[in-house]
């Protein structure tokens, strides 16, 4: 994907006001993540190379994962967490001029660029959302997708939060979740310290909301995270 290549591009040397939050994220900040984006000013720069980075397996897979989640021209898509816009701007290219994308994200810091990022890329597809701790902020069948990547350990009511999630879908609609897994009884990496239970256990979880499991199909390039494909049912 042509677009894939000019991402990093469309933000380089820009700035963002002083952050106190500064989670790409629901939740708490990231581990390990930049000192500099919390105290002075933050800057933006430190986020997009930590995100978006060939080493971080959902940068490096990103072509991978946007074909399996299978979008087509016209679709309305959420992109739940979306932070530095890595994956809004992949699915504002992969929907065209007649679909939409909702970017959400409790931090304004992130919207911004999402913004900026979508604006220099000339797409007028990309509407930015304010979510909320327990809310996603969107309105009742609104989406035909809903994409949820490295984000779902993060929220504190993770029910609430998928509640509101699986109101906004459409009926049929998808939702589809990247996330770390884990080995029940092996010791966690640092860099996953904020994941609490693996793959079964949050399948389990969002079944308990009203979602149907569709497949857990394996993508080219991820390995420490899974991909998961849910649909809210046609009728309840």
């Amino acid at each position: 994907m042509a677009l894939a290549a000019v991402l990093l591009a469309a933000c380089s040397e820009r700035t963002a006001p002083a952050n106190e939050a500064g989670s790409d994220v629901p939740g708490a900040p990231q581990e390990g993540a930049p000192e500099e984006i919390y105290e002075g000013e933050a800057n933006i720069d430190l986020w997009l190379e930590r995100l978006e980075v060939g080493s971080r397996e959902l940068y490096s897979a990103r072509e991978a994962v946007v074909a399996a989640v299978g979008l087509k021209e016209g679709d309305v898509v959420a992109d739940v967490g979306a932070g530095t816009g890595l994956y809004t701007l992949l699915f504002a290219d992969a929907v065209g001029e007649s679909g939409r994308i909702f970017a959400e994200d409790i931090e304004p810091l992130f919207l911004d660029l999402v913004n900026r990022r979508a604006a220099d890329l000339g797409f007028d597809n990309v509407t930015a959302v304010l979510g909320r701790e327990t809310s996603v902020t969107l309105p009742a069948n609104t989406a035909d997708v809903v994409f949820i990547a490295d984000s779902y350990h993060y929220f504190d009511d993770r029910e609430a939060i998928m509640r509101t999630i699986y109101d906004a879908l459409k009926p049929n609609g998808s939702l589809i979740l990247v996330e770390f897994d884990i080995v029940p009884g092996e010791a966690k990496p640092d860099y996953k310290s904020h994941v609490r239970f693996g793959k079964a256990g949050v399948i389990s979880e969002i079944e308990f909301v009203g979602f149907e499991l569709v497949e857990a199909p394996a993508v080219d390039g991820l390995e420490e995270n899974y991909f998961v494909k849910f649909k809210k049912p046609a009728v309840e």
